[in-house]
């Protein structure tokens, strides 16, 4: 009994389902039906109705509009930041290479300076000179020296004058193979022998590791004034003459000293000219009667 209701209640309820699709259909096809013709018979009626339909949802749909907008923006701007951090990032990339660029620049330019300077100084044709690059600063309280990267490999030997472009810088200490150390002229060991004015009164050009070396035995009658040039007289036969050293100086004591052309902190290039004489007996006092040349313009 109950398996026959069972299938009694089924059957009813499949008949129902398809009673149902069948109506529904016919339903959603009459009510388009109506609507294409309420559409084509009023189409005033038709659009208060849309208008009136837009009024009651356009506040709703302004209000979901919104947030949608806003997120956009957000988007947008996300998107044009990581850009930005990017091309950021790029123009740190292009100034890091155009700052080493320019250091290198800065520092070819300063050379280029130093040595266009060092051609200011034109050794006589018989003279021997070999160029070089002043790579530390060797001095202390007790001494005042450079070196150089250029040594016996080069024909650099001890005793050789060191120039630069405005003057004498000092003379070669020692020798290595590859590199050698300058006295430099305000060297507290340095004795260089010089001609003061236009008198040419010779005198002795005595360092004390100051930037401006004394001026020593000066004849008692020499006519020497504030201003007067200095220059090496030759004698010794270590430095050439003519070079020129600076300008006399009051000294607080009452003596003279000298201030140097040579600027000594800004070393780069000097010139090592090879002024020995190969044997004594080929070397001949300097006659000071033979007006000695200026060797810098």
């Amino acid at each position: 009994m109950n398996r026959l209701r069972g299938f009694t209640e089924i059957g009813l309820s499949t008949s129902m389902k398809v009673l149902i699709h069948r109506f529904s259909f016919l339903f959603f096809v009459l009510a388009a039906f109506g609507i294409l013709l309420f559409s084509k018979a009023d189409t005033l009626v038709v659009e208060k109705v849309s208008t009136t339909v837009v009024d009651v949802f356009s506040p709703l749909m302004s209000a979901v509009s919104e947030p949608a907008a806003a997120i956009n923006n957000a988007v947008d701007k996300v998107h044009e930041l990581a850009n930005i951090r990017e091309q950021n990032a790029v123009l740190r990339r292009e100034n890091e290479r155009l700052l080493v660029w320019k250091t290198k620049a800065e520092r070819l330019s300063a050379q280029n300076k130093s040595l266009q300077t060092l051609l200011n100084f034109k050794p006589d044709a018989g003279l021997k000179s070999i160029t070089a690059r002043v790579i530390a600063n060797s001095g202390g309280a007790f001494i005042r020296s450079v070196v150089v990267n250029t040594g016996k490999s080069k024909g650099v030997r001890k005793g050789q004058a060191a120039v630069a472009g405005a003057g004498l810088v000092g003379r070669v200490a020692s020798s290595g193979y590859q590199s050698a150390r300058v006295l430099l002229i305000t060297d507290i060991n340095s004795r260089v022998p010089v001609l003061v004015g236009q008198e040419r009164d010779r005198a002795i050009l005595r360092g004390d590791n100051t930037f401006m070396p004394h001026l020593r035995f000066l004849p008692a009658n020499a006519s020497v004034e504030l201003g007067d040039n200095v220059v090496t007289s030759g004698h010794g036969g270590v430095f050439p003459p003519g070079l020129k050293i600076g300008k006399i100086i009051k000294d607080s004591e009452g003596g003279f000293r000298v201030m140097p052309t040579v600027i000594f902190e800004r070393l780069e290039f000097l010139r090592l000219i090879d002024f020995l004489p190969k044997s004594p007996e080929n070397h001949t006092p300097y006659d000071r009667s033979i007006e000695t040349k200026a060797n810098f313009q």
